[in-house]
């Protein structure tokens, strides 16, 4: 009897599995999507394609949230494990350590989504598509949300990024198991923004029409990212940017969107809008390109935006009643977002995505803690080390001073996660050295008390109380220069910890100050009140550590006078504190290179709002920076024989002159023979190589036929073009630190 009662319901299970086939976990999500789409109303299907897809009880669909952070570890939903920010990720050169980093991100992502999931509501920030990576070009060291992504140069920055999308999706560790016709479930979707052509500024981005920009720069500089992401990558969700590109709206540009995108690229999954892009349309003093909120959504759909950031596809029923859209045209869009879900294993059963199954043990655990620490190790850049100051002893006496020593939530970044606990880098030099005295001694910038909030008047980061969101009025927190020299009088060394903040640069913020406006910078000096301080400290015979804390880069011409060393720190997330103290007193040798190049001063910059690559970065650029691309210091010395370029692969000795072994990055740039409009070398190829102390090793690197792909102005495409190319091999960007050789390209 019980066995005629299981094979009976089994055979009930079937029919309706039969007659609803989008709940059968044996078809291919594109039919289990296209059957869904089938039974949607209209009204139904334009819900689904806002960012808050509400569940629809009727058919069984849970409600699910496009918008989720995970910038540098899972943002803006509670307990995290907290990464560097991803300039500083950058920094590492390591793309391996940034895939394992957001393989451990997605491990978080997937158990608060568990969570959330088993407590039958889903709220913001909990579901399993992520906007990020950031691969923009940052192109100014303006621009406050540079910070956010993986520096100036395309290829590196292609690096980092298929680095984080295979990390975040999941695409090792799950290779021997099958599931049906449906494939492998995806860990997560993860996303490439913001398409195209953005970097800044913040404070106009809503109203921002880039012209007549040089197919040159188009298509070298701004779209390889995009395009390695898409075809090499397979990232599953691209977000279409503010601005304008050519009178259009990104997100409305049907030659970003259709035309390079999905027709030359072959881009099969979704794009989303950034948050509430689509109402600039028809705002008449954003973009008002489109004279109702009808024609705005149509518009958007039209050119290739699926998902909305916000709640205007509410009116694509009406849109189409007044005929400025198919519900045709609506179905394209919405089968792409269904098509994704089903991927997610978000219909399907605990038993079928095993993803399903990891537990909130591994949310901020000690093993990721662990991977937050080795990155922000690795991230730090030695600048200058004169009379080889650093490493410390750990008997030196020091005196720990500045805005940025005993500030945690510095250290978090923007788009942030909340850490078990945050070492700060006070914290971490009083665990290692021998501190006699520390204190403030001054604030960032001069002359403020606005409070300072991000994204949409939104606060970037949870600060706890308003007194923590602001800089005090008062140009040293009431702190007399007699009162900070008599805190370091009896230090042998001065570590001063300034820079900037993300309570200064980021996105579009309210704050108005001397140095900064909306988020952005308008001078990259480092500030006032930090450069008198340090003069005086120099005058007073004092020997100072400049630690610096920024997410991009601070002119320090000055400092290189009155500091014996400069550390580029960034922001380095939880562990930030503890990673600073292993370098500066050599439990850790620096290994951390920049990914952008830090400028003389502001005057060394062209016109903010111009796009052309002409003087812009190390590619580009004529005079000499402060610090070049691809530069950082270490405790020991290499240098590097001539190269050779055989069988595809460039070959060259490495010899460490010191008592310390070292990682050595090694850095590989082409250039085109006899093409002056050309940039002046771009990065190829990189590799991390273990050099003994007091050994010689060979670094092999493949340089493929493809990695001479090259500007044609004859058919304004990217391809290889026959001839002779000068490869260039070194430490860093820098002319004086390359060795070249010719090689002929067939």
């Amino acid at each position: 009897m019980k066995r005629t009662l299981i094979l009976g319901c089994i055979a009930l299970s079937t029919i309706y599995i039969t007659a609803q086939p989008y709940k059968d976990p044996t078809l291919s999500a594109e039919e289990r999507a296209k059957d869904l789409l089938s039974r949607l109303t209209l009204e139904e299907k334009a819900r689904l394609m806002e960012h808050t897809s509400p569940a629809i009880a009727r058919l069984d669909i849970p409600a699910f949230n496009w918008w989720n952070e995970a910038l540098h570890g899972i943002g803006r939903n509670g307990t995290a494990t907290v990464l560097p920010i991803t300039m500083g990720l950058a920094a590492t050169w390591n793309d391996g350590l940034v895939q394992e980093a957001f393989t451990a991100a997605s491990d978080e992502a997937r158990a608060k989504n568990n969570i959330a999931r088993q407590s039958g509501r889903i709220r913001q920030y909990q579901c399993l598509s992520f906007w990020t990576p950031n691969i923009n070009i940052f192109r100014d060291p303006r621009w406050g949300r540079g910070q956010e992504t993986y520096g100036e140069d395309p290829y590196l920055t292609t690096m980092m990024g298929l680095a984080v999308v295979r990390g975040l999706q999941g695409a090792q560790g799950n290779e021997n198991i099958d599931y049906g016709r449906n494939g492998k479930y995806r860990k997560l979707l993860a996303c490439a923004k913001h398409f195209a052509v953005h970097s800044g500024p913040e404070w106009n981005r809503h109203s921002f029409n880039l012209e007549l920009l040089p197919e040159r720069d188009l298509w070298e500089t701004y779209l390889p990212a995009f395009k390695a992401l898409v075809q090499e990558g397979d990232v599953q969700e691209v977000m279409c940017a503010y601005h304008r590109f050519d009178g259009e709206p990104c997100c409305g540009n049907s030659r970003l969107l259709t035309d390079i995108l999905r027709k030359q690229w072959g881009f099969k999954g979704l794009v989303t809008s950034d948050c509430w892009a689509v109402d600039d349309f028809w705002k008449p003093a954003n973009h008002g390109t489109s004279d109702s909120k009808e024609s705005a959504v149509a518009t958007a759909v039209i050119a290739g935006t699926d998902v909305e950031c916000g709640g205007i596809f509410r009116n694509l029923p009406e849109a189409v009643a007044q005929g400025k859209i198919t519900e045709e045209k609506i179905n394209q869009s919405l089968l792409r977002l269904l098509k994704a879900r089903f991927e997610l294993g978000d219909f399907d059963s605990e038993e079928l995505v095993p993803w399903k199954k990891i537990g909130p043990e591994v949310i901020a655990n000690a093993a990721h803690h662990q991977i937050a620490l080795r990155a922000a190790r690795e991230s730090i850049v030695l600048l200058q080390n004169k009379n080889n100051i650093l490493p410390l002893k750990r008997d030196t006496k020091v005196a720990v001073i500045g805005p940025n020593a005993n500030d945690s939530v510095m250290m978090w970044g923007n788009y942030n996660g909340f850490p078990r606990h945050t070492v700060t880098i006070l914290e971490g030099i009083q665990a290692k050295g021998r501190v006699v005295g520390h204190m403030k001694a001054c604030e960032l910038v001069q002359n403020s008390s606005r409070t300072l909030h991000g994204n949409n008047g939104q606060p970037e980061v949870d600060y706890g109380h308003d007194e923590a969101l602001r800089i005090r009025t008062d140009d040293a927190t009431n702190t007399s220069n007699s009162e900070v020299m008599d805190c370091v009088r009896d230090a042998d060394v001065v570590i001063f910890v300034g820079g900037i903040s993300p309570r200064l640069e980021g996105e579009e913020m309210r704050i108005t100050l001397p140095g900064f406006r909306g988020g952005d910078r308008t001078s990259i000096e480092l500030p006032d009140i930090q450069r008198n301080m340090l003069k005086m400290l120099h005058d007073a015979g004092k020997r100072i550590i400049f630690v610096n804390c920024s997410g991009s880069a601070v002119a320090l011409v000055p400092e290189t006078q009155t500091c014996d060393a400069i550390v580029q720190a960034w922001y380095g997330g939880e562990a930030g504190g503890e990673a600073l103290a292993d370098v500066l007193y050599g439990d850790f040798n620096p290994i951390g290179r920049l990914p952008i190049t830090f400028y003389r001063s502001t005057d060394q910059l062209p016109d903010y709002e111009s796009y052309e690559m002409k003087g812009r970065t190390y590619r580009y650029m004529t005079a000499a920076p402060l610090w070049y691309f691809g530069y950082g210091l270490s405790y020991t010395n290499v240098t590097y024989g001539t190269p050779t370029y055989t069988n595809s692969t460039i070959s060259v000795s490495l010899t460490n002159n010191g008592k310390r072994p070292t990682d050595e990055t090694v850095q590989v740039y082409i250039r085109k023979d006899n093409d002056p409009s050309g940039p002046s070398r771009t990065l190829r190829a990189y590799k991390r190589v273990a050099v003994p102390a007091g050994k010689s090793v060979k670094a092999a690197i493949t340089l493929p036929r493809t990695a001479f792909e090259w500007w044609d102005a004859a058919t304004n495409t990217m391809r290889v073009i026959p001839g002779k190319y000068t490869v260039m091999v070194g430490p860093s960007a820098n002319p004086a630190d390359l060795k070249s050789i010719t090689v002929n390209v067939k």
